[in-house]
C-alpha cells in the first residue's frame, strides 16, 4: 500500500489536508503559496476546478511550517494540478479583498497570498486530486475572464509575464 503513495517521481500521491502545520503572520492572517503555470512560450496558463465553488483557479494552497514558501508553491502545482513545475520567480504578496460569504455566521478567515511564476515543465497523468479537479489551458483573455471573481488569482495573473 505505501508504495501507491509515492509514485510519479518520489511526489506523494496523497495531498496534504488540515491546518496543523498552517503558517499565519502576525495578523492571523493565513499564509498561501500559489503558483502562476505558464507554458514555455508563456502563451499558455493552466487553470484547475476549484472543488469549492464553481468555476477555474490557480493552483494554490496553505503555505506549512515544514517548507518554504516557494516549496509550498510547487507541492501545492502538484497536487491540485498534477504539474511539476519550475519557478521562475516570485511575484509577491496579493492581499485578500474577497467580501466575507453571504450566508456566513463566522468571520471569514483572512488570506495573504504569495504566488510565484512557474514554467510546467510535466504534466502527470496520475497525481493526488485528479478524481477531484480538472485542469486546462487557457489564454491570457480566457483565464482572466474565468478569474474575474477572484480578485487575488487575477492579479497574480496580472503580474506575470504571460503574454496578452
Amino acid at each position: 500500500m505505501a508504495a501507491s503513495n509515492t509514485s510519479s517521481g518520489n511526489r506523494s500521491m496523497e495531498s496534504r489536508t488540515g491546518r496543523t502545520k498552517q503558517r499565519y503572520n502576525t495578523k492571523g492572517e493565513r499564509l498561501v503559496a500559489g503558483v502562476v503555470p505558464l507554458t514555455a512560450d508563456k502563451y499558455y496558463v493552466m487553470l484547475i476546478q476549484s472543488t469549492r465553488r464553481k468555476g477555474w483557479v490557480l493552483p494554490k494552497g496553505g503555505w506549512e511550517l515544514d517548507e518554504e514558501c516557494h516549496e509550498a508553491a510547487a507541492r501545492e502545482a502538484w497536487e491540485e494540478a498534477g504539474i511539476v513545475v519550475q519557478i521562475n520567480y516570485d511575484l509577491g504578496d496579493i492581499q485578500d479583498t474577497r467580501p466575507p460569504k453571504k450566508n456566513s455566521t463566522k468571520e471569514k478567515e483572512r488570506s495573504l497570498y504569495r504566488f510565484f511564476e512557474a514554467t510546467v515543465t510535466s504534466e502527470e497523468p496520475e497525481w493526488p486530486e485528479k478524481d477531484k479537479r480538472e485542469r486546462k489551458w487557457y489564454t491570457y483573455a480566457e483565464a482572466s475572464e474565468l478569474l474575474k471573481e477572484r480578485p487575488e488569482l487575477q492579479a497574480a495573473l496580472d503580474l506575470s509575464t504571460i503574454k496578452r
